[in-house]
């Protein structure tokens, strides 16, 4: 979850600690708060900034299978602010470090695990499709099929295509859509992935081709946040208009 604060759990304790010497007491209750001066306004948003900062490391902390005591989490909270502290800042910071490598390792864990179980998902699935009618696989493993056939002319690598796509995991799940935005995308054709570089070089202007691009051709093993790790992806592509590259200047010999 996204806040204003950019800060791990490390530097989040950092935030209660830097707190301490604070003499006032936390005495308002929900039902109490009142938002109308610039600076009620200002103590409310820090205070629920970190607790929505929180939230998500809560949250994932949790998945990870690692429960969360959120009654002495708030009660440490408040110790900071008061400056009662029932551990050294010392021993709260090695806490901490400890904590954040165990969530790595966790998150390092459930990563491969994801990673293992979508390179045998992606196997299948491309076994599978490229068995049905109309889809063509190529030499690359790449597979294919036509939706919409075009009469225009096909890109070469180096030019610039505008299209309209939609790309999902195996799942159906959307990570990407120009439809979605409203507009078409326009690139060089050889500044992506390579699956992309292959395909659309295969459609005249005004086709519409269905890819399935497995992961090699695609993000390998990397985890991009809405792709993960082995992820063989579908496209549905559009190809509205094809820009030419230039023809590089001829050099005059003497």
């Amino acid at each position: 979850m996204k806040s204003i604060y950019k800060l791990s759990l490390v530097a989040l304790a950092v935030v209660g600690l830097s707190a301490c010497n604070q003499e006032q007491k936390t005495t308002a209750s929900p039902a109490s708060v009142e938002l109308t001066t610039d600076a009620q306004k200002e103590a409310y948003s820090v205070g629920a900034s970190i607790g929505t900062y929180m939230s998500g490391h809560i949250k994932e902390q949790e998945e990870l299978g690692m429960p969360v005591d959120r009654d002495l989490l708030i009660t440490g909270f408040t110790h900071g602010l008061n400056g009662e502290m029932k551990l050294t800042e010392e021993e709260m910071q090695t806490v901490l470090q400890n904590l954040d490598k165990k969530l790595n390792e966790k998150r390092q864990a459930q990563a491969a695990a994801l990673a293992a179980k979508n390179l045998e998902e992606s196997k299948k699935f491309l076994e599978e499709n490229k068995a049905k009618e109309g889809v063509v696989t190529t030499e690359s493993g790449l597979q294919y099929e036509v939706l919409t056939a075009g009469t225009g002319e096909k890109p070469a690598a180096e030019d610039t295509v505008e299209v309209h796509y939609r790309g999902t995991l195996l799942d159906g799940t959307e990570f990407d859509s120009s439809y979605k935005r409203g507009e078409t995308a326009k690139f060089p054709l050889n500044r992506v992935i390579p699956g992309w570089t292959e395909g659309v070089q295969l459609m005249p202007v005004g086709a519409k081709y269905k890819f399935v691009i497995p992961a090699e051709l695609a993000y390998g093993d990397r985890d991009t946040g809405t792709i993960p790790a082995n992820s063989t992806l579908i496209f549905e592509v559009e190809l509205v208009s094809v820009e030419k590259a230039k023809a590089p200047e001829a050099v005059e010999t003497k």
